[in-house]
């Protein structure tokens, strides 16, 4: 075997980092019962914007041995939804089998908890001083991208925000 067969050739197309993440996430969503997280992600898509908000799949247990007539377990905001999706678990359950492809759900158990949302409040940060914004613009001189310099920039200005005096 010569040196050249050994080295890993590149494929020139660059990934996401979603595709780095799938073989590092895919045993975490494994034990909750998911092949990966498109199911999670996907779920406003599944079962519609406003219901998503107000629920979060927690996970699927199937029965011993098998890998459909699942129980999706739920998270619900409110004991007022709950009264709602009961009747609307039928219809639920279709959605979530045609996500699929096949019968993976066969009941719903819902779970009372709260939802975290992505439209919390961020907390307001403070700006940064002239003498940190001029390390930073020093440090990002040499880039010429406007797009990677814009995203370095933000990032450096949260990273700095960060550090403690003194470290």
């Amino acid at each position: 075997m010569n040196a050249k067969s050994t080295i890993r050739r590149r494929s020139g197309r660059s990934r996401t980092i979603a595709d780095h993440l799938k073989p590092v996430t895919k045993r975490s969503f494994g034990k909750r019962g998911f092949a990966d997280g498109d199911m999670i992600a996907a779920w406003p898509a599944v079962i519609g914007q406003e219901l998503a908000k107000l629920t979060a799949p927690e996970r699927i247990s199937y029965p011993t041995g098998k890998r459909s007539g699942g129980t999706l377990h739920l998270r619900i905001a409110s004991g007022s939804i709950a009264v709602e999706l009961q009747h609307m678990l039928p219809l639920l359950i279709e959605r979530i089998n045609g996500y699929f492809g096949y019968s993976a759900v066969a009941k719903v158990n819902l779970i009372q908890a709260p939802i975290a949302t992505k439209s919390e409040k961020r907390i307001e940060q403070a700006s940064l001083d002239d003498a940190s914004r001029s390390e930073l613009a020093s440090l990002l001189a040499n880039v010429d991208d406007p797009d990677i310099k814009a995203s370095l920039e933000t990032l450096g200005e949260s990273i700095m925000r960060r550090k403690k005096p003194g470290t």
